[in-house]
Protein backbone atom coordinates (compact mmCIF):
# COMPACT_ATOMS: atom_id res chain seq x y z
CA UNK A 1 0.00 0.00 0.00
CA UNK A 2 1.29 3.34 -1.34
CA UNK A 3 1.59 5.75 1.47
CA UNK A 4 0.02 9.52 1.74
CA UNK A 5 3.06 11.29 1.07
CA UNK A 6 2.70 15.15 1.38
CA UNK A 7 5.26 17.67 -0.79
CA UNK A 8 6.22 20.94 0.52
CA UNK A 9 6.95 24.42 -1.08
CA UNK A 10 9.97 24.91 -3.17
CA UNK A 11 10.45 20.97 -3.90
CA UNK A 12 11.45 20.25 -0.40
CA UNK A 13 10.80 16.94 -0.52
CA UNK A 14 8.22 13.95 0.64
CA UNK A 15 7.18 13.35 4.11
CA UNK A 16 4.15 11.74 5.97
CA UNK A 17 1.57 14.54 7.16
CA UNK A 18 0.29 13.78 10.25
CA UNK A 19 -2.86 15.39 12.18
CA UNK A 20 -3.02 18.54 13.93
CA UNK A 21 -5.49 20.17 15.99
CA UNK A 22 -8.53 21.89 15.18
CA UNK A 23 -8.60 24.55 13.09
CA UNK A 24 -12.56 26.25 14.21
CA UNK A 25 -13.48 25.32 17.24
CA UNK A 26 -15.72 28.32 17.45
CA UNK A 27 -17.90 27.28 15.04
CA UNK A 28 -20.99 25.38 16.08
CA UNK A 29 -23.06 22.67 14.37
CA UNK A 30 -25.92 22.09 12.68
CA UNK A 31 -28.73 22.10 15.12
CA UNK A 32 -32.52 20.86 14.59
CA UNK A 33 -34.82 24.24 13.76
CA UNK A 34 -37.90 21.57 13.20
CA UNK A 35 -39.57 19.17 15.06
CA UNK A 36 -39.98 16.56 12.03
CA UNK A 37 -39.57 12.78 13.22
CA UNK A 38 -37.32 12.34 10.41
CA UNK A 39 -34.27 14.21 7.99
CA UNK A 40 -35.97 14.98 4.66
CA UNK A 41 -35.75 17.09 1.84
CA UNK A 42 -37.94 20.12 1.70
CA UNK A 43 -38.56 20.00 -1.95
CA UNK A 44 -37.71 19.11 -5.83
CA UNK A 45 -37.83 19.96 -9.32
CA UNK A 46 -37.35 17.48 -12.06
CA UNK A 47 -34.12 18.65 -14.79
CA UNK A 48 -33.32 15.89 -17.14
CA UNK A 49 -29.68 15.22 -17.28
CA UNK A 50 -28.58 17.03 -14.54
CA UNK A 51 -25.30 17.17 -13.34
CA UNK A 52 -22.91 20.44 -11.27
CA UNK A 53 -25.38 23.27 -9.79
CA UNK A 54 -24.25 26.14 -8.45
CA UNK A 55 -26.02 28.82 -6.27
CA UNK A 56 -25.85 32.52 -6.99
CA UNK A 57 -25.15 35.46 -4.85
CA UNK A 58 -28.43 36.11 -3.34
CA UNK A 59 -29.25 32.58 -2.07
CA UNK A 60 -32.68 32.49 -4.05
CA UNK A 61 -31.45 30.99 -7.66
CA UNK A 62 -29.20 27.76 -8.67
CA UNK A 63 -27.63 27.64 -11.96
CA UNK A 64 -27.72 24.02 -12.89
CA UNK A 65 -25.40 22.13 -15.86
CA UNK A 66 -27.36 20.04 -17.60
CA UNK A 67 -25.51 17.41 -20.40
CA UNK A 68 -27.42 19.01 -23.12
CA UNK A 69 -27.61 22.79 -21.83
CA UNK A 70 -28.45 24.33 -18.60
CA UNK A 71 -30.81 25.28 -16.22
CA UNK A 72 -32.16 28.11 -13.73
CA UNK A 73 -34.90 27.38 -10.58
CA UNK A 74 -36.10 29.89 -8.41
CA UNK A 75 -35.61 28.85 -4.56
CA UNK A 76 -36.80 31.43 -3.03
CA UNK A 77 -39.27 29.29 -1.50
CA UNK A 78 -37.30 26.05 -1.17
CA UNK A 79 -40.70 23.63 -0.42
CA UNK A 80 -41.23 24.54 -3.99
CA UNK A 81 -38.36 25.13 -6.43
CA UNK A 82 -39.10 26.58 -9.48
CA UNK A 83 -37.98 25.59 -12.91
CA UNK A 84 -36.98 29.29 -14.64
CA UNK A 85 -35.28 28.41 -17.67
CA UNK A 86 -33.78 25.62 -19.89
CA UNK A 87 -31.10 26.46 -22.80
CA UNK A 88 -30.91 23.14 -24.48
CA UNK A 89 -30.06 22.01 -28.08
CA UNK A 90 -26.87 25.12 -28.01
CA UNK A 91 -25.68 25.75 -31.03
CA UNK A 92 -22.14 27.75 -31.73
CA UNK A 93 -20.75 27.67 -35.02
CA UNK A 94 -23.04 25.26 -36.67
CA UNK A 95 -21.91 23.00 -34.12
CA UNK A 96 -23.35 21.25 -30.65
CA UNK A 97 -22.09 22.62 -27.89
CA UNK A 98 -23.02 19.51 -25.76
CA UNK A 99 -21.85 17.42 -22.84
CA UNK A 100 -22.29 20.22 -20.57
CA UNK A 101 -21.60 19.18 -16.97
CA UNK A 102 -20.12 22.08 -15.36
CA UNK A 103 -21.47 25.77 -15.06
CA UNK A 104 -20.08 28.56 -12.65
CA UNK A 105 -21.80 31.92 -11.29
CA UNK A 106 -20.39 35.02 -10.42
CA UNK A 107 -22.55 38.40 -10.04
CA UNK A 108 -24.70 38.67 -13.40
CA UNK A 109 -22.07 36.08 -15.25
CA UNK A 110 -22.38 32.85 -15.99
CA UNK A 111 -20.16 30.55 -17.47
CA UNK A 112 -21.02 27.79 -19.75
CA UNK A 113 -17.72 24.73 -20.65
CA UNK A 114 -17.59 21.93 -22.39
CA UNK A 115 -17.98 19.12 -23.84
CA UNK A 116 -16.84 17.11 -20.45
CA UNK A 117 -14.71 14.63 -22.26
CA UNK A 118 -12.39 14.51 -25.19
CA UNK A 119 -14.62 14.45 -28.71
CA UNK A 120 -14.62 14.92 -32.30
CA UNK A 121 -14.63 18.43 -33.99
CA UNK A 122 -18.76 17.69 -34.61
CA UNK A 123 -18.38 19.41 -31.15
CA UNK A 124 -17.86 22.75 -30.30
CA UNK A 125 -15.23 23.46 -27.89
CA UNK A 126 -14.92 25.96 -25.59
CA UNK A 127 -17.35 28.32 -23.22
CA UNK A 128 -20.20 30.53 -23.66
CA UNK A 129 -20.87 33.82 -21.29
CA UNK A 130 -24.24 34.54 -20.43
CA UNK A 131 -25.81 37.46 -18.25
CA UNK A 132 -27.96 35.68 -15.75
CA UNK A 133 -29.48 39.55 -14.42
CA UNK A 134 -32.88 38.33 -15.39
CA UNK A 135 -32.37 34.46 -14.86
CA UNK A 136 -35.56 33.47 -16.28
CA UNK A 137 -34.18 34.51 -19.73
CA UNK A 138 -30.26 34.02 -19.65
CA UNK A 139 -28.73 36.28 -22.89
CA UNK A 140 -26.13 35.21 -24.50
CA UNK A 141 -22.92 37.61 -24.35
CA UNK A 142 -20.47 38.15 -27.15
CA UNK A 143 -19.55 35.38 -29.32
CA UNK A 144 -18.95 31.59 -27.56
CA UNK A 145 -14.69 31.45 -27.14
CA UNK A 146 -13.72 28.41 -28.74
CA UNK A 147 -10.72 26.74 -27.01
CA UNK A 148 -10.00 23.66 -29.43
CA UNK A 149 -9.98 21.11 -26.09
CA UNK A 150 -12.76 19.92 -24.20
CA UNK A 151 -13.44 21.54 -20.63
CA UNK A 152 -14.10 19.35 -17.57
CA UNK A 153 -14.94 21.91 -15.10
CA UNK A 154 -13.76 25.81 -14.93
CA UNK A 155 -14.16 28.54 -11.80
CA UNK A 156 -15.32 31.94 -12.19
CA UNK A 157 -13.96 34.98 -10.66
CA UNK A 158 -15.38 38.55 -11.13
CA UNK A 159 -14.28 38.44 -14.99
CA UNK A 160 -11.92 35.86 -14.83
CA UNK A 161 -12.13 32.60 -15.67
CA UNK A 162 -10.15 29.67 -14.31
CA UNK A 163 -10.08 26.43 -17.11
CA UNK A 164 -8.82 23.19 -17.15
CA UNK A 165 -7.39 22.40 -20.29
CA UNK A 166 -6.28 19.33 -20.49
CA UNK A 167 -4.72 17.43 -23.73
CA UNK A 168 -2.35 14.55 -24.17
CA UNK A 169 0.55 16.97 -24.39
CA UNK A 170 -0.29 18.26 -21.29
CA UNK A 171 -3.14 19.63 -18.70
CA UNK A 172 -2.70 23.33 -18.35
CA UNK A 173 -4.72 25.37 -16.07
CA UNK A 174 -5.51 28.42 -18.49
CA UNK A 175 -7.06 31.75 -17.07
CA UNK A 176 -9.26 34.30 -19.44
CA UNK A 177 -10.32 37.67 -18.93
CA UNK A 178 -13.96 38.30 -19.77
CA UNK A 179 -13.88 41.88 -18.72
CA UNK A 180 -12.38 43.33 -22.14
CA UNK A 181 -14.06 44.42 -25.19
CA UNK A 182 -13.01 40.52 -26.14
CA UNK A 183 -12.36 37.31 -24.46
CA UNK A 184 -8.66 36.97 -24.02
CA UNK A 185 -6.03 34.16 -22.37
CA UNK A 186 -4.17 36.07 -20.05
CA UNK A 187 -1.97 33.32 -18.06
CA UNK A 188 -1.21 29.71 -17.50
CA UNK A 189 0.05 26.86 -15.68
CA UNK A 190 1.16 23.54 -16.30
CA UNK A 191 2.48 20.54 -14.17
CA UNK A 192 4.75 19.30 -17.00
CA UNK A 193 6.46 22.21 -17.01
CA UNK A 194 6.47 22.48 -13.06
CA UNK A 195 7.96 18.99 -13.05
CA UNK A 196 8.75 17.82 -16.65
CA UNK A 197 9.23 14.24 -15.58
CA UNK A 198 4.89 13.95 -15.18
CA UNK A 199 5.29 14.16 -19.23
CA UNK A 200 6.44 10.01 -18.66
CA UNK A 201 3.50 8.96 -16.93
CA UNK A 202 -0.43 8.71 -18.99
CA UNK A 203 -2.54 12.17 -19.40
CA UNK A 204 -5.47 10.35 -17.91
CA UNK A 205 -3.01 9.75 -14.65
CA UNK A 206 -2.18 13.38 -14.65
CA UNK A 207 -5.51 14.82 -15.72
CA UNK A 208 -6.64 18.21 -14.32
CA UNK A 209 -10.12 17.41 -12.74
CA UNK A 210 -11.39 20.77 -11.13
CA UNK A 211 -10.28 24.25 -9.95
CA UNK A 212 -10.96 26.37 -6.95
CA UNK A 213 -10.15 29.43 -6.20
CA UNK A 214 -10.39 31.77 -3.11
CA UNK A 215 -7.90 34.56 -2.13
CA UNK A 216 -5.78 34.52 -4.37
CA UNK A 217 -4.95 30.84 -4.45
CA UNK A 218 -6.05 28.25 -7.33
CA UNK A 219 -6.49 24.37 -5.76
CA UNK A 220 -6.30 22.11 -8.61
CA UNK A 221 -7.35 18.39 -8.24
CA UNK A 222 -4.98 16.59 -10.45
CA UNK A 223 -6.01 13.32 -10.21
CA UNK A 224 -3.19 11.00 -9.49
CA UNK A 225 -0.73 13.71 -9.49
CA UNK A 226 -2.30 15.18 -6.30
CA UNK A 227 -3.77 18.56 -5.48
CA UNK A 228 -2.01 22.25 -6.00
CA UNK A 229 -1.76 25.04 -4.49
CA UNK A 230 -0.88 27.80 -6.60
CA UNK A 231 -0.95 31.73 -5.89
CA UNK A 232 -3.14 33.59 -8.63
CA UNK A 233 -2.44 37.15 -7.26
CA UNK A 234 -1.31 38.00 -10.58
CA UNK A 235 -3.06 35.80 -13.03
CA UNK A 236 -0.60 36.41 -15.97
CA UNK A 237 1.70 34.96 -13.40
CA UNK A 238 0.80 31.23 -11.62
CA UNK A 239 3.30 30.40 -9.13
CA UNK A 240 3.85 27.19 -7.55
CA UNK A 241 3.00 26.77 -3.38
CA UNK A 242 2.38 23.81 -2.16
CA UNK A 243 0.76 20.31 -2.94
CA UNK A 244 -0.49 17.59 -1.37
CA UNK A 245 -0.78 13.71 -2.87
CA UNK A 246 -0.96 10.33 -1.59
CA UNK A 247 1.48 8.81 -4.33
CA UNK A 248 4.56 9.53 -5.73
CA UNK A 249 5.51 10.00 -9.55
CA UNK A 250 7.78 7.21 -9.09
CA UNK A 251 4.94 5.33 -8.25
CA UNK A 252 2.96 6.68 -10.88
CA UNK A 253 5.88 5.59 -13.34
CA UNK A 254 5.79 2.19 -11.83
CA UNK A 255 1.94 1.83 -12.51
CA UNK A 256 1.87 -1.30 -15.00
CA UNK A 257 -2.30 -0.57 -15.56
CA UNK A 258 -3.26 2.82 -16.43
CA UNK A 259 -6.84 2.67 -16.14
CA UNK A 260 -6.67 0.69 -12.96
CA UNK A 261 -4.26 3.61 -12.09
CA UNK A 262 -7.83 6.04 -12.90
CA UNK A 263 -10.25 4.28 -11.55
CA UNK A 264 -8.60 2.86 -8.25
CA UNK A 265 -7.16 4.45 -4.97
CA UNK A 266 -5.01 5.84 -4.44
CA UNK A 267 -4.99 9.30 -5.70
CA UNK A 268 -8.10 10.17 -7.83
CA UNK A 269 -7.97 13.71 -6.56
CA UNK A 270 -11.47 15.02 -8.37
CA UNK A 271 -12.87 18.01 -6.43
CA UNK A 272 -10.47 20.28 -4.26
CA UNK A 273 -12.09 23.29 -2.33
CA UNK A 274 -11.61 25.48 1.06
CA UNK A 275 -13.84 26.99 3.29
CA UNK A 276 -14.96 30.40 3.63
CA UNK A 277 -11.84 31.12 5.71
CA UNK A 278 -9.46 29.66 3.18
CA UNK A 279 -7.78 27.44 6.21
CA UNK A 280 -9.65 24.38 5.90
CA UNK A 281 -9.00 21.98 2.53
CA UNK A 282 -11.06 19.09 1.30
CA UNK A 283 -9.71 16.84 -1.14
CA UNK A 284 -12.71 14.49 -2.98
CA UNK A 285 -11.37 11.27 -4.25
CA UNK A 286 -13.74 9.83 -6.58
CA UNK A 287 -12.94 6.07 -7.08
CA UNK A 288 -14.15 2.42 -7.16
CA UNK A 289 -13.17 -1.05 -6.22
CA UNK A 290 -10.68 -2.54 -8.60
CA UNK A 291 -9.39 -5.91 -7.08
CA UNK A 292 -6.43 -4.69 -7.24
CA UNK A 293 -5.35 -4.67 -3.79
CA UNK A 294 -5.50 -2.69 -0.68
CA UNK A 295 -7.16 0.32 -0.89
CA UNK A 296 -9.54 -0.93 -2.92
CA UNK A 297 -13.29 0.80 -2.32
CA UNK A 298 -14.76 4.21 -2.77
CA UNK A 299 -13.15 7.06 -2.27
CA UNK A 300 -13.78 9.90 0.57
CA UNK A 301 -12.88 12.99 1.60
CA UNK A 302 -9.57 14.36 3.06
CA UNK A 303 -9.23 17.12 5.41
CA UNK A 304 -6.14 19.63 5.49
CA UNK A 305 -5.37 22.54 7.40
CA UNK A 306 -3.93 25.04 4.79
CA UNK A 307 -3.95 27.80 7.68
CA UNK A 308 -0.02 27.91 6.28
CA UNK A 309 -0.37 27.62 2.49
CA UNK A 310 3.19 26.14 2.16
CA UNK A 311 3.08 23.86 4.50
CA UNK A 312 -0.52 21.93 4.27
CA UNK A 313 -1.43 19.06 6.96
CA UNK A 314 -3.34 16.08 6.84
CA UNK A 315 -6.24 16.29 9.86
CA UNK A 316 -9.14 13.32 8.78
CA UNK A 317 -10.28 11.33 6.40
CA UNK A 318 -13.91 10.91 5.87
CA UNK A 319 -14.59 7.74 4.43
CA UNK A 320 -17.41 7.02 1.53
CA UNK A 321 -20.45 5.12 2.27
CA UNK A 322 -19.72 0.87 1.75
CA UNK A 323 -22.14 -0.58 -0.90
CA UNK A 324 -22.65 -3.87 -1.77
CA UNK A 325 -20.86 -3.52 -5.21
CA UNK A 326 -18.02 -1.03 -5.35
CA UNK A 327 -17.32 -1.58 -9.10
CA UNK A 328 -17.92 1.67 -11.42
CA UNK A 329 -20.48 -0.42 -13.47
CA UNK A 330 -22.18 -1.71 -10.56
CA UNK A 331 -25.26 0.73 -10.58
CA UNK A 332 -24.26 1.56 -6.94
CA UNK A 333 -22.01 4.34 -6.61
CA UNK A 334 -20.95 5.60 -3.45
CA UNK A 335 -17.92 7.56 -3.90
CA UNK A 336 -17.10 11.11 -3.18
CA UNK A 337 -18.15 13.89 -5.39
CA UNK A 338 -18.79 17.45 -5.23
CA UNK A 339 -19.15 19.43 -1.73
CA UNK A 340 -18.97 22.55 -0.06
CA UNK A 341 -17.36 23.39 3.48
CA UNK A 342 -19.40 26.50 5.06
CA UNK A 343 -19.22 27.78 8.61
CA UNK A 344 -17.34 25.02 9.86
CA UNK A 345 -19.35 22.45 8.62
CA UNK A 346 -18.90 20.12 4.85
CA UNK A 347 -21.83 19.41 2.95
CA UNK A 348 -21.13 16.34 0.77
CA UNK A 349 -22.65 14.61 -2.29
CA UNK A 350 -21.88 11.01 -2.35
CA UNK A 351 -23.67 9.87 -5.60
CA UNK A 352 -26.17 7.38 -4.66
CA UNK A 353 -24.72 7.26 -1.25
CA UNK A 354 -26.84 10.50 -0.75
CA UNK A 355 -25.76 13.42 0.89
CA UNK A 356 -24.25 14.53 4.24
CA UNK A 357 -24.12 17.01 6.68
CA UNK A 358 -20.17 16.60 8.42
CA UNK A 359 -19.27 19.06 11.76
CA UNK A 360 -15.94 19.84 10.72
CA UNK A 361 -15.11 22.34 13.69
CA UNK A 362 -12.81 20.37 14.78
CA UNK A 363 -11.08 18.64 11.55
CA UNK A 364 -9.40 16.82 13.03
CA UNK A 365 -12.41 14.85 14.22
CA UNK A 366 -15.32 15.42 11.66
CA UNK A 367 -18.81 14.14 13.11
CA UNK A 368 -21.55 13.46 10.64
CA UNK A 369 -24.84 15.21 12.16
CA UNK A 370 -27.15 14.87 8.88
CA UNK A 371 -27.74 12.47 6.31
CA UNK A 372 -30.45 11.28 3.66
CA UNK A 373 -30.21 8.87 0.75
CA UNK A 374 -32.37 7.30 -2.12
CA UNK A 375 -30.33 5.50 -3.81
CA UNK A 376 -33.10 4.50 -6.29
CA UNK A 377 -33.57 7.61 -7.64
CA UNK A 378 -31.18 9.82 -6.27
CA UNK A 379 -27.32 10.10 -7.18
CA UNK A 380 -26.10 13.15 -6.46
CA UNK A 381 -23.47 15.41 -8.05
CA UNK A 382 -23.21 17.93 -5.90
CA UNK A 383 -23.88 19.85 -2.66
CA UNK A 384 -24.27 23.42 -2.17
CA UNK A 385 -24.84 25.91 0.76
CA UNK A 386 -28.22 28.12 -0.75
CA UNK A 387 -28.83 30.22 2.62
CA UNK A 388 -25.79 29.74 5.99
CA UNK A 389 -27.94 27.75 8.57
CA UNK A 390 -31.15 27.07 6.72
CA UNK A 391 -30.82 25.56 3.43
CA UNK A 392 -28.67 23.72 1.27
CA UNK A 393 -29.08 22.51 -2.24
CA UNK A 394 -28.03 19.31 -4.18
CA UNK A 395 -28.26 18.17 -7.92
CA UNK A 396 -29.03 14.24 -8.49
CA UNK A 397 -27.85 12.63 -11.97
CA UNK A 398 -29.10 10.53 -14.65
CA UNK A 399 -25.52 9.91 -15.52
CA UNK A 400 -24.82 6.60 -13.21
CA UNK A 401 -23.86 3.55 -15.39
CA UNK A 402 -26.82 0.79 -14.99
CA UNK A 403 -28.45 2.79 -12.07
CA UNK A 404 -31.72 3.70 -12.00
CA UNK A 405 -31.07 7.71 -10.64
CA UNK A 406 -33.22 10.58 -12.32
CA UNK A 407 -32.02 14.10 -12.93
CA UNK A 408 -33.00 16.28 -9.93
CA UNK A 409 -32.61 19.56 -8.22
CA UNK A 410 -32.69 18.99 -4.14
CA UNK A 411 -33.69 21.20 -1.61
CA UNK A 412 -32.63 20.42 1.96
CA UNK A 413 -32.88 21.76 5.84
CA UNK A 414 -29.63 22.36 7.51
CA UNK A 415 -30.42 20.87 10.31
CA UNK A 416 -29.50 17.41 12.36
CA UNK A 417 -31.05 14.75 11.34
CA UNK A 418 -31.36 11.14 9.36
CA UNK A 419 -33.69 9.83 7.30
CA UNK A 420 -36.26 7.61 9.01
CA UNK A 421 -35.74 3.61 7.80
CA UNK A 422 -32.56 4.73 5.79
CA UNK A 423 -32.18 2.38 2.88
CA UNK A 424 -29.10 -0.13 3.86
CA UNK A 425 -26.41 0.22 0.53
CA UNK A 426 -25.22 -2.99 1.43
CA UNK A 427 -28.56 -5.33 2.18
CA UNK A 428 -29.70 -6.44 -1.38
CA UNK A 429 -33.02 -6.84 0.32
CA UNK A 430 -32.99 -3.35 1.56
CA UNK A 431 -32.71 -2.12 -1.69
CA UNK A 432 -35.61 -0.93 -4.54
CA UNK A 433 -33.49 -2.19 -7.91
CA UNK A 434 -31.46 -5.17 -8.40
CA UNK A 435 -27.82 -4.82 -7.40
CA UNK A 436 -25.28 -7.71 -7.40
CA UNK A 437 -22.68 -8.99 -5.55
CA UNK A 438 -19.41 -8.98 -6.97
CA UNK A 439 -19.10 -12.29 -8.27
CA UNK A 440 -14.91 -13.27 -7.13
CA UNK A 441 -12.75 -12.03 -4.47
CA UNK A 442 -11.02 -9.93 -7.14
CA UNK A 443 -14.07 -7.77 -6.97
CA UNK A 444 -15.74 -8.79 -10.55
CA UNK A 445 -18.91 -6.93 -11.06
CA UNK A 446 -21.79 -9.85 -11.78
CA UNK A 447 -23.65 -6.93 -13.28
CA UNK A 448 -23.79 -5.97 -17.13
CA UNK A 449 -21.05 -4.05 -18.51
CA UNK A 450 -23.85 -2.56 -21.12
CA UNK A 451 -24.98 0.86 -19.50
CA UNK A 452 -27.03 1.83 -22.53
CA UNK A 453 -29.43 -1.06 -22.08
CA UNK A 454 -30.32 0.45 -18.60
CA UNK A 455 -30.15 3.73 -19.20
CA UNK A 456 -32.07 3.91 -22.53
CA UNK A 457 -34.85 1.33 -21.07
CA UNK A 458 -34.34 -0.41 -24.31
CA UNK A 459 -33.93 2.31 -26.42
CA UNK A 460 -34.05 3.32 -30.45
CA UNK A 461 -31.39 1.39 -31.82
CA UNK A 462 -30.12 3.78 -33.27
CA UNK A 463 -26.51 3.59 -33.64
CA UNK A 464 -24.63 6.89 -32.69
CA UNK A 465 -22.90 9.03 -35.27
CA UNK A 466 -20.49 11.75 -35.06
CA UNK A 467 -22.65 14.56 -35.90
CA UNK A 468 -24.23 13.37 -32.52
CA UNK A 469 -21.01 14.28 -30.99
CA UNK A 470 -19.42 11.02 -30.43
CA UNK A 471 -16.60 11.15 -28.01
CA UNK A 472 -12.77 9.98 -29.21
CA UNK A 473 -11.28 6.92 -28.07
CA UNK A 474 -9.04 8.21 -25.06
CA UNK A 475 -11.30 7.56 -21.68
CA UNK A 476 -10.89 10.72 -19.36
CA UNK A 477 -10.75 10.61 -15.77
CA UNK A 478 -13.46 11.96 -13.40
CA UNK A 479 -17.10 10.59 -13.92
CA UNK A 480 -16.81 6.96 -15.51
CA UNK A 481 -17.45 8.76 -18.83
CA UNK A 482 -14.28 9.33 -17.22
CA UNK A 483 -12.73 6.28 -16.64
CA UNK A 484 -14.31 3.09 -17.75
CA UNK A 485 -14.41 3.23 -21.44
CA UNK A 486 -18.03 2.15 -22.47
CA UNK A 487 -20.04 2.93 -19.07
CA UNK A 488 -20.41 6.18 -18.82
CA UNK A 489 -19.87 7.41 -22.27
CA UNK A 490 -22.40 5.27 -23.35
CA UNK A 491 -25.17 6.79 -20.97
CA UNK A 492 -23.84 10.29 -22.01
CA UNK A 493 -24.49 9.02 -25.69
CA UNK A 494 -28.35 7.35 -24.27
CA UNK A 495 -28.72 10.92 -23.17
CA UNK A 496 -28.30 12.71 -26.03
CA UNK A 497 -30.11 10.20 -28.07
CA UNK A 498 -33.06 11.00 -26.12
CA UNK A 499 -32.08 15.46 -26.38
CA UNK A 500 -32.35 14.28 -29.94
CA UNK A 501 -36.19 12.77 -30.20
CA UNK A 502 -37.56 15.67 -27.73
CA UNK A 503 -36.04 18.56 -30.37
Amino acid sequence: MRRRALLRTGGAGLGIAFAGTGLLAGHSRAQPTTTQSSYEPLGRVDIDNAAEAVVGDDGDIVYVAATTGFATVDINDPSEPELLAEERGLEFDERRFNEILDVKVDGDLLAVAGPANQANDFLFHGFAVYDVSDPAEPELLGEPYETGYHIHNCYLEDETLYVVGNGELENPLVIYDLGGDEIEEIGRWSLVEHEPDWQDVDWLVRYLHDVYVHDDIAYLAHWNAGTYLLDVSDPSDPAYISHVTETTLEDELAVEDDNEAQMGLPGNDHYSAVDDTGDLLGVGREAWATGQGDPDGPGGIDLYDVSDPADPVHQATIDAPRALNERSNGGLWTTAHNFELRDGELYASWYQGGVTIHDVSDPSEPEEIASWRDPETAGFWTARVAESGETFVASSTELIPNAPTEGALYTFPIEAGERADQPSLTDPDDLAFDVEAPDDENGESGGSDDAETNADDGGNGDESDSENGDNGSDSVAGFTIGVGAAGGLAALEVLRRRSDRDE
